[in-house]
């Protein structure tokens, strides 16, 4: 398949707890989407920083790797590849066979302190499927890295950006719910991203940039 040129000017949409911009919508639904938008609780967002593009070797997120269930004796694969127009492709099979069920790509360890932002923005086009970013910190559960997760539908072979808030984060490890673990954005340590939705088959998630949003308060302090 191949990419197409990245989409300028999409309107924005919240779906559930997440605020969304698709491309190309059809003017009838104008109404519709400011509507949605008066309802929604997101912040005032504005980019403060990208994180990683893909397309620069000025980056914050390194050595990017793929850990499947295949570590736990699953069949799951997945890889990524670099594309000439910048973006990483997340691509592969999930598979459920001998209790798996999953694939991921991560990057390496970083030392970020995002404690100024509100949340966390993807420019991504997928394949209809919901897929999670992750988030690992200092945080520890009995000296086992917590990930700190929040889900994001996609919407096939459409560029969408979608905005999580820092407070959407959950923590958990290994499929426990760890509610009593706090959030720290101010100590991250891995960014990811993860199919889990336990439906077998081919995958594909295209990721144009991953970058921070700021919150009114930040952006009148500056």
């Amino acid at each position: 398949m191949g990419i197409s040129s990245k989409p300028m000017n999409p309107i924005a949409i919240c779906a559930g707890p997440f605020l969304v911009k698709i491309p190309h919508v059809r003017t009838t639904l104008l109404t519709l989407a400011v509507s949605i938008l008066l309802a929604c609780s997101s912040p005032s967002t504005a980019q403060a920083g990208v994180l990683t593009d893909f397309s620069s070797a000025d980056t914050k997120l390194v050595r990017w790797q793929i850990v499947d269930d295949r570590v736990m004796g699953g069949r799951s694969r997945g890889r990524y590849v670099f594309s000439p127009e910048g973006t990483l492709v997340f691509k592969g099979n999930l598979s459920l066979e001998n209790n798996g069920g999953f694939s991921s790509v991560r990057s390496g360890s970083v030392d970020l302190d995002l404690s100024d932002s509100a949340g966390l923005s993807l420019r991504v086009r997928g394949d209809g499927r919901t897929y999670q970013l992750r988030l690992n910190t200092t945080a520890r559960f009995r000296s086992w890295d917590v990930s700190f997760q929040a889900d994001f539908a996609t919407v096939k072979d459409q560029w969408i950006d979608v905005f999580i808030p820092f407070d959407r984060f959950t923590a958990g490890f290994r499929g426990w719910s760890l509610p009593d673990v706090a959030f720290d954005p101010s100590a991250i340590k891995r960014i990811g991203l993860l199919l889990g939705d336990k439906k077998p088959g081919a995958f594909r998630l295209e990721v144009d940039s991953i970058s921070t949003y700021l919150t009114e308060a930040a952006l009148s302090s500056d």
